[in-house]
């Protein structure tokens, strides 16, 4: 495990300071690391893992149960329907809605997970996208099925250049995402990202610990997690979804 930067949890100015980031692999034993922390210092987890955030998927994601829960405050741990598109900005806008409501108060604050994007957004901020409609979303997805990737480029390449001649012409997903964006808001993917927001944490104060534990002790807890999650009802939970 290593650390960069120094230090303990308050918001201010917006900001949250002393933060504890903890990132690593699934099985690492993050999610320990976090509550032993959170118990110690009197502190409050946030979920930074993508799908952790999902309800109905207690078992897939190994989501903390309930003697974690009682043990330390979790927040924005399944809170998000399945058939929502949940982005990083939605999250992003969730964790600074606990910060305006006082939720973390002088509490040090735990963020832990392994989605990268939220890590970064945390500490560098994030371009605010505009929401997208479902029948602007399944428009594009369509066009894409029938016309196919080359004939979109070429597509935006007359409605948004700059941002087409930013792309390959087979990016198939950021080609419908930069029509999405035009589509949706009438503006330019590219004004979008360049507005970018402020950090949610104080970076000279925060402490980053990523854990990088042995492969083949890795592999063996993954394959002892996989063996527990069939014996709780992971099968159960995908038929749930389908």
């Amino acid at each position: 495990m290593s650390g960069m930067k120094h230090s303990g949890g308050q918001a201010g100015e917006g900001r949250v300071k002393n933060a504890i980031l903890i990132a690593g692999p699934t099985a690492s034993g993050k999610s320990a690391l976090a509550l032993d922390l959170a118990e110690r210092r009197g502190g409050v987890i946030v979920n930074t893992d993508s799908m952790q955030g999902y309800s109905v998927l207690d078992v897939l994601t190994a989501r903390p149960e309930a003697a974690d829960l009682a043990r330390a405050p979790h927040y924005l741990y399944g809170h998000v329907h399945p058939a929502t598109a949940y982005s990083t900005g939605a999250w992003l806008r969730d964790v600074m809605k606990l910060i305006e409501d006082g939720t973390f108060s002088e509490r040090p604050v735990i963020f832990v997970g392994g989605t990268g994007l939220y890590f970064r957004a945390l500490a560098e901020g994030i371009s605010e996208m505009p929401d997208i409609p479902q029948r602007v979303r399944d428009r594009w997805r369509h066009e894409l099925k029938e016309q196919g990737a080359v004939k979109l480029h070429s597509l935006l390449l007359r409605e948004d250049s700059a941002a087409a001649m930013m792309l390959k012409p087979t990016d198939s997903q950021r080609i419908v995402r930069a029509l999405e964006v035009l589509d949706a808001s009438g503006r330019s993917i590219l004004e979008w990202q360049a507005e970018r927001g402020q950090p949610l944490i104080d970076r000279e104060s925060a402490r980053f610990l990523v854990i990088e534990p042995d492969r083949a002790a890795l592999v063996a807890r993954i394959d002892k997690r996989f063996d527990q999650m069939l014996d709780k009802g992971a099968l159960d939970e995908v038929k749930r979804l389908a």
